[in-house]
């Protein structure tokens, strides 16, 4: 039995989440610029296999494909915002049993975390403490 998931068709790939990381930075775009700089940011891709790929996104409603003009434009079907808090909270509740804090002492562990970023994470923190 196929697991219906909440709020998003399905959870994207590693190569879907490049072609949105492109689309989220350059807005509705065509296969070919999608492809440009998928080209420029890795190895060679074929423009085919990207068109091909996007069609599959658009099946499966990651995006949305406008096809009222003679060359194709897709954007994301959702905000980049919802897709990586979707995405974060099923690697956190998967990885991390649910737990934000043994994230961060994680992330915080495993990388040299500048002045700068540790007064920021200090200011946010602060804005979740009743008591500050």
């Amino acid at each position: 039995m196929k697991q219906e998931k909440k709020n998003f068709p399905v959870e994207p790939t590693r190569s879907e989440l490049e072609i949105l990381q492109v689309l989220w930075q350059h807005g509705p775009s065509t296969v070919r610029l999608v492809n440009e700089e998928l080209n420029k940011l890795k190895r060679e891709v074929n423009y085919t296999s990207t068109l091909k790929l996007m069609q599959i996104m658009a099946e499966k409603g990651i995006v949305v494909r406008d096809e009222s003009n003679m060359k194709h434009i897709y954007r994301p079907a959702q905000p980049e915002e919802k897709v990586k808090g979707q995405l974060l909270n099923r690697f956190v509740d998967s990885i991390y049993n649910g737990s934000a804090a043994s994230l961060m002492m994680q992330l915080l562990g495993n990388k040299k975390t500048s002045k700068k970023e540790l007064d920021a994470i200090r200011d946010l923190l602060k804005k979740f403490d009743p008591d500050k």
